[in-house]
């Protein structure tokens, strides 16, 4: 009867041990466990990060050198740069868009860049302009899109589908390039 006793006094301790484990002990293990995976979630938010940045930053190096300029007087500062402009004219005969008017605008200089606009009239078809859009983001100079205008008037649409290029319209795209000022 000793035996049984001191048995279940084992027993009752032993029980009592891992209810009071599991009732103040154990919880704080898995806000533990949660608190950790967040942070170490958001370490891994943050080498990702570091490593896009770093494996772009080649890029970006590039990017400035080609649009960066010494003086305001500088060649690639200077208002209907001639290697732009080959490089626009390029993209247009590459894409067979019609070229109507090129106007170089007055370029604005500020104390660290300086703005040179231009102004396309072309004829294109939408999908022609969306591809031509997408070749100036790709280019290594500085270019904003800024404004574009498409005359789709219905009165034209009889003439043109007698020439069979219903889908052509006459476009206007006000762009500018911009060329990073070295600052002394």
């Amino acid at each position: 009867m000793k035996r049984n006793l001191i048995l279940l006094i084992v027993l009752i301790l032993f029980g009592g041990g891992i209810w009071a484990y599991y009732q103040w002990i154990y919880p704080e293990y898995p806000r533990q466990i949660t608190q950790y995976n967040r942070t170490i979630q958001l370490r891994d938010e943050k080498l990702i990060s570091a490593q896009i940045i770093h494996s772009q930053l080649d890029l970006v190096a590039n990017l400035i050198e080609k649009n960066l300029a010494l003086s305001k007087s500088d060649s690639l500062a200077e208002d209907a740069s001639l290697p732009f402009l080959e490089y626009i004219t390029g993209i247009l005969n590459e894409l067979e868009i019609k070229l109507v008017k090129l106007e170089p605008g007055k370029k604005s200089a500020r104390l660290d860049y300086v703005r040179t606009p231009y102004t396309l009239t072309i004829e294109a078809s939408y999908e022609k302009l969306g591809k031509f859009v997408n070749q100036l983001e790709k280019s290594e100079r500085l270019i904003t899109v800024e404004q574009f205008e498409i005359d789709n008037a219905v009165r034209k649409s009889g003439a043109q589908a007698e020439k069979g290029d219903i889908h052509t319209k006459s476009m206007k795209v006000r762009m500018s390039t911009l060329t990073l000022i070295k600052q002394r």
